[in-house]
């Protein structure tokens, strides 16, 4: 008899629905749907989907608790040998479900869990460490190679065979160090690569070091009681009711809009699309995260040559570096044809 296993998909690779299904409760239906079939095959035998779970990413994201326990019980009612959730890609939202639910089934119920997503997912950085997860592309097109690399895997969990290194399985470097016997000693494999290094041939160190990010600060401006200055904000301020539907979280959009008319923001014409943090404070009053107000006041005392009459706004919960790097370098292209000296940039 081949082992169960229950999958765990959103809307859209359930073909409910694009974004505006994104808020579907969750729902499970019997057998197999989506990618899931793709999965089945890959499985050749060793197991089956016998169940799916559909939720939209914008409900599991903003009803975290509520919906962690809903589908907690469906998984349950199957008593799966594996849950597999995914494989979501570079989709934000999704990354952060699959990771959250997978996570749970593991530590909650004990089940073994596997997932897939690309490594600038936010999901990625935020379950690699609790979680085997299948490196995949960064779009859909990526499902021909991601759905093997799941299986593979799923079949040694559930035979309970040994987890090899993240380039033997495919999946996203933990961060967890493990004693093994090599075939030659440190000092000896150390000066091979170091050769290999000095020749320019291709090696592969044995502990890779963090990559970070480093960006060189602009020279000072001249003079700021002549500068023009903009605002921009990862705290998600908008006009009321969101006109462009920048997502709550995992944004894969920005808005710019214009402040001209604006000495001051209130509750009546702005608010934030954020999901990452309490919005009542910002609700009532946008300023406290876009400062218009205080803008305005520089620009009359001549403190600023003025405040410029766009402002760009995302979010920045669970936004992918890739997307957040994507907008800006698309919107700084506007703020210097504008003229624009400095960049008062707001966060929560």
């Amino acid at each position: 008899m081949s082992k169960k296993i229950v999958h765990y998909i959103n809307q859209f690779f359930a073909g409910v629905g694009g974004e505006e299904k994104a808020d579907i409760k969750p729902e499970v239906r019997e057998g197999v749907i989506g990618p899931g079939m793709a999965l089945n095959t890959a499985l050749k035998g060793e197991a089956e989907i016998v169940a799916t779970i559909i939720c939209g990413d914008s409900y599991f994201n903003e009803n975290l608790e509520e919906a962690k326990a809903t589908i907690l019980e469906m998984v349950k009612k199957y008593n799966p040998d594996l849950f597999i959730a995914g494989p979501a890609f570079n989709a934000g939202r999704y990354g952060v479900a699959c990771g959250t639910i997978a996570t749970a089934v593991k530590e909650e119920l004990n089940i073994p869990a596997i997932t897939g997503m690309y490594i600038e997912n936010p999901g990625a950085d935020m379950f690699k460490k609790s979680l085997y997860i299948i490196e995949t592309g960064n779009s859909a097109a990526a499902m021909r190679t991601a759905v093997p690399a799941m299986a593979k895997l799923a079949i040694k969990m559930m035979k309970g065979e040994e987890i090899g290194s993240p380039a033997e399985d495919n999946y996203i470097p933990r961060g967890i160090r493990r004693n093994y016997f090599a075939d030659e000693r440190g000092s000896k494999r150390a000066v091979n690569m170091l050769m290999k290094k000095l020749k320019g041939e291709e090696y592969v160190t044995e502990y890779p070091m963090p990559d970070f990010d480093r960006v060189e600060p602009n020279p000072a401006v001249k003079d700021i009681t002549k500068a023009n200055i903009a605002l921009v904000t990862s705290g998600g301020i908008v006009p009321k009711h969101n006109p462009d539907r920048i997502e709550s979280s995992s944004a894969s959009k920005y808005g710019k809009y214009d402040i001209a008319n604006f000495a001051d923001l209130t509750e009546a014409d702005h608010e934030t699309a954020h999901g990452g943090y309490d919005p009542v404070y910002a609700n009532i009053d946008p300023d406290r995260v876009l400062p218009v107000d205080v803008l305005r006041d520089l620009e009359k005392e001549g403190a600023i040559g003025k405040l410029h009459r766009y402002f760009y706004t995302t979010v920045g919960n669970g936004t992918s570096v890739a997307n957040s790097k994507a907008f800006a370098a698309e919107f700084a292209k506007e703020l210097k044809a504008d003229g624009v000296d400095a960049v008062i940039l707001t966060s929560t």
